[in-house]
């Protein structure tokens, strides 16, 4: 594994690691309110302002190009909310590890398909007997965790 190899994995480990941290504390909060939709407003409001902050730290200029985008990209949006607001309500009635371990099997499934079609300007990689034997295992793993 190169060295940039390496730097994306740590990368994408740490959000891994972030998403049932998420969950678990935006659950938390959404009790603690007594909304897990005011819960969502809240954290889309700090993820909005630390994004912000980084945008104008690195420089607004892409946002100039937003006008010639494809309305179909903005979709990213609507799916991140449907995200924060499931969890934030799901995981304290069902669980924070199998909330997670549900999205986890959905991610795996979804990102197959995307990368072996090549969707959206993805990166074509076709689905291998291996990647696919590797989905399954996982898909057991989680129905080993919901019988338990």
């Amino acid at each position: 594994m190169d060295a940039t190899t390496a730097k994306y994995a740590a990368l994408m480990l740490a959000a891994g690691i972030g998403i049932p941290l998420l969950a678990a504390l935006n659950a938390a909060l959404g009790t603690r309110l007594g909304s897990p939709f005011a819960a969502g407003l809240v954290l889309f409001a700090v993820a909005f302002s630390a994004t912000a902050l980084v945008v104008l730290i690195t420089g607004p200029a892409p946002l100039a190009k937003l006008p010639g985008t494809p309305v179909h990209l903005f979709a990213a949006g609507l799916l991140v909310a449907f995200y924060v607001l499931s969890i934030t309500w799901v995981a304290p009635r069902f669980g924070v590890g199998n909330a997670v371990f549900f999205v986890l099997l959905g991610q795996l499934i979804s990102a197959a398909a995307i990368d072996h079609f090549g969707l959206f300007g993805a990166r074509l990689s076709p689905l291998s007997l291996t990647r696919a034997a590797g989905i399954a295992v996982m898909a057991f793993g989680v129905y080993l965790t919901q019988r338990a």
